[in-house]
């Protein structure tokens, strides 16, 4: 079993030294239709830290989560947030419609992607070769978050190895979407974050213990104070 409370990262305020100099882009006006998070190394704990404080407020958005993991502990995370929570917390299916309040996993070993066909949404997977050495990948997810939500979508990238999430973060960038990037002090290892970070994609860039205010404020239309 996966012990989401033996090793949480500890939710430091400090931010890191090259913080104030990270460029910050403005978040999107449009409040967020979908939740999108990218997460490896020490993300199993981190997203336990995230959920605990953000899943009351997770009542009109569908949350989709890419977790580097082997493809069999994937399922043992979900329930684990699941029983946290109370929030439905699944594998994501081929071809089901997401439900607000739903929080979805890619499976392990396969790529998750949101589709628009007519006026439906639907989750399908892609079972073509990992991106960035990753499957499931980030970056396949954000894409289509992008190209499913425009300005509506909202990307949190958490710590990880490697910079999946980075090709995925500028489409959403590019499609008038927002990221938040989790600091160096409170990541088990500044990979993904930082690299969208420091690529200038994000509109903050907030130790894991701010996050979930963060996010919450702007699902009420509230942008986090101090940032862009």
């Amino acid at each position: 079993m996966v012990d989401l409370s033996a090793t949480r990262p500890v939710a430091s305020e400090r931010r890191p030294d090259s913080a104030g100099e990270l460029p910050l882009r403005r978040f999107s006006p449009c409040p967020p239709n979908a939740l999108f998070i990218g997460a490896s190394t020490g993300g199993p704990q981190a997203l336990a830290t995230l959920f605990e404080e953000l899943a009351p407020h997770l009542d009109a958005v569908p949350v989709f989560v890419v977790l580097h993991m082997p493809t069999d502990f994937t399922s043992v995370v979900a329930g684990q947030i699941e029983r946290l929570t109370g929030r439905s917390t699944i594998v994501a299916k081929h071809g089901e419609s997401p439900c607000p309040g739903n929080i979805y996993f890619a499976p392990g070993g396969t790529h998750m992607r949101l589709l628009r066909l007519g006026s439906s949404l639907v989750i399908c997977h892609k079972d073509s070769p990992p991106e960035n050495f990753c499957k499931p990948s980030v970056d396949v997810l954000f894409r289509s978050a992008a190209a499913a939500y425009g300005p509506s979508t909202l990307g949190l990238i958490l710590t990880g190895m490697g910079s999946d999430g980075l090709a995925g973060s500028r489409a959403i960038v590019a499609a008038g979407g927002s990221l938040i990037a989790q600091d160096e002090a409170s990541s088990v290892v500044w990979g993904m974050p930082g690299a969208v970070a420091q690529a200038g994609l994000a509109s903050a860039v907030l130790p894991l213990g701010r996050i979930a205010a963060a996010v919450s404020g702007l699902l009420k239309g509230v942008r986090p104070r101090g940032v862009a």
